[in-house]
């Protein structure tokens, strides 16, 4: 009876999982994204390179700038600049590699140097995929389309006051000006850069703007891959009026309120514009898997400048909490089918700082993985053991069950009160084996998101063919002995089933070894050392404790119930 609630149990949550996703895109709620190309950063002009002389470790003070950048500086006033050459400017430090054009002030890259990319063409990860006709991170927007053109195509004084950022020089600063005396415009975008942190502080002043801005991260700035299935949001992330709001828009949407922040994100990068004073957050999808986001910020009359920051960078659960904005919510612990669980997520953060303090001694996530599934099941041997003795007992017990089946098949209530007396007269609860594996269920959820979710597994090896445990392994070895494993565990497990339902259940290890195919290799190795632990705990179990036991002699008591 009670495998056969676990046989449902199983087959619900097998069609939750395969189905559940299938089943929102034929709603409409979640649109069907076909895999997209990804489109290098493009120009309408080539670049030329900031000559040596404005990137000296000593301030360039305006007016002392190479001839060719005066030359181009005296033509910013007219609209014809946009036919002039642009410069790069580049900025680097121990953490990050990044280009920015005189173009319209913006980004055009953004490579993070502690970060692998997924393949040979990109060594480092890089967070600026998109060029073109899109408009580019830290693109200063109005309410007037002409002028945004302007101010998005014209081309920008600049001064630099340092050459590269380290330890004996950790701050710097990028200013682009722009002037149009025909738009009576002046817009002054200084830039400060930190040598040990993600952070960018911008300074925005502006003559001649009035209402507000928008501020944009370009598009998919901060997204490296979409990816599929489980993945989590990708896409808009804002915090606005303190809620955290993840959405691709059908088209374009703003959320007006209090911004603490508001960009872009996938599974484990993002970039975020953090302002002072925000009073909202644009979202825009651009296309097939292309979305945009911008920030709005009120222009002072008075004129004293827009203040915001830029965070463009890894997901590190430390490096975001330290901002004390909340953009570490943004790794959801509690996620799992398209929804958040309280209750995951408080058993998931505790779990995920003990797998850290393992992994500062271990140095391997692999090992660590392993470790911290033993720690867990020491820990739940208790409701472990109760649930193995109740199937126990449900086994000694079935002769009976199965008697009083046949006896009664033709008169339910007394069926059920014949069953109720049995349990109780053998102190067996039907649901005993159950109940445990409900109250673990939040821990494995939790360990779920954690070995899924956050990039302390990315390219984390385990050794020999795992070089990644947040991908699925190459030759697929892991899910193939974890499907081993739980057929012997299924072997060896006391049971109450008929042959036909024990042979139904044989599918089950077949089943689940499909599904892990496609799980990241960290998870199979949690879920491995799990049933390699139950099946020692199971084989200790039955020498050590049930070794004298016996079933109970049945007819006699199967009579009495007549």
């Amino acid at each position: 009876m009670m495998e056969k609630r676990v046989i449902v149990f199983l087959v619900l949550s097998l069609a939750i999982i395969f189905g559940y996703e299938y089943l929102l895109k034929e709603l409409g709620v979640l649109p069907e994204q076909p895999v997209s190309t990804e489109s290098a950063p493009s120009s309408t002009s080539q670049p030329v390179v900031l000559p040596p002389s404005t990137s000296s470790s000593s301030p360039v003070p305006s007016g002392t700038l190479d001839s060719s950048v005066t030359g181009s500086n005296e033509r910013t006033s007219s609209r014809d600049s946009a036919k002039s050459a642009a410069e790069i400017v580049e900025v680097d430090t121990a953490l990050y590699h990044g280009k920015f054009s005189s173009r319209g002030a913006v980004l055009t890259n953004w490579e993070l140097k502690r970060y692998r990319g997924s393949s040979d063409e990109h060594p480092a990860v890089e967070l600026v995929r998109q060029g073109g006709k899109f408009a580019g991170p830290l693109t200063v927007m109005t309410d007037n389309a002409d002028l945004t053109k302007e101010l998005s195509e014209g081309i920008y004084r600049v001064e630099k006051d340092f050459a590269t950022l380290d330890q004996t020089h950790q701050t710097g600063h990028v200013t682009f000006v722009y002037e149009s005396t025909a738009a009576g415009v002046r817009i002054e975008k200084q830039l400060t850069f930190h040598a040990d942190s993600y952070i960018v502080d911008v300074a925005l002043k502006s003559t001649g703007l009035t209402g507000s801005v928008r501020v944009g991260v370009g598009t998919n700035f901060g997204i490296v891959e979409w990816g599929e299935g489980f993945i989590g949001s990708v896409g808009p992330a804002s915090r606005v009026d303190d809620k955290i709001e993840k959405e691709v828009p059908d088209s374009e949407v703003e959320r007006k309120g209090a911004v603490k922040w508001g960009g872009l994100q996938d599974k484990y990068f993002m970039s975020v514009i953090i302002p002072k004073e925000g009073v909202g957050v644009v979202a825009r999808k651009e296309g097939e898997k292309l979305v945009s986001a911008a920030v709005r910020m009120p222009v002072d009359s008075a004129g004293s400048p827009i203040t915001f920051q830029l965070f463009a960078g890894p997901k590190e659960y430390d490096t975001l909490q330290s901002l004390g904005i909340g953009l570490e919510d943004t790794i959801d612990f509690g996620w799992f089918l398209f929804g958040s669980w309280d209750t995951v997520r408080a058993v998931a953060k505790p779990i995920f700082y003990v797998l850290r303090s393992i992994n500062d001694y271990t140095h391997n996530y692999g090992v660590t993985i392993i470790l911290l599934t033993v720690a867990i099941k020491l820990l739940f041997i208790p409701l472990q053991y109760k649930s193995y003795k109740s199937m126990k007992q449900m086994q000694e017990i079935q002769p009976k069950v199965l008697a009083l089946q046949e006896k009664f098949k033709d008169d339910r209530e007394r069926l059920n009160k014949e069953l109720i007396k049995v349990y109780r007269d053998n102190k067996v609860n039907p649901v005993g084996g159950c109940l445990p594996m409900v109250l673990q269920m939040p821990v494995f959820v939790a360990l779920f998101n954690i070995l899924y979710m956050t990039i302390d597994l990315r390219q984390a090896p385990l050794g020999l063919w795992i070089t990644d445990l947040s991908v699925q392994d190459p030759y697929y070895i892991l899910p193939i002995i974890m499907g081993v494993s739980m057929l012997i565990m299924q072997k060896i497990q006391p049971t109450t089933m008929d042959p036909a339902q024990a042979k139904i259940m044989l599918l089950l290890p077949a089943l689940m070894t499909f599904l892990f195919i496609n799980f990241p290799a960290g998870l199979v190795l949690y879920w491995l050392t799990n049933n390699v632990l139950s099946i020692g705990q199971q084989l200790a179990t039955d020498r050590l404790i049930f070794r004298n036991r016996r079933p109970q002699p049945v007819s006699e008591e199967a009579e009495k119930s007549s």
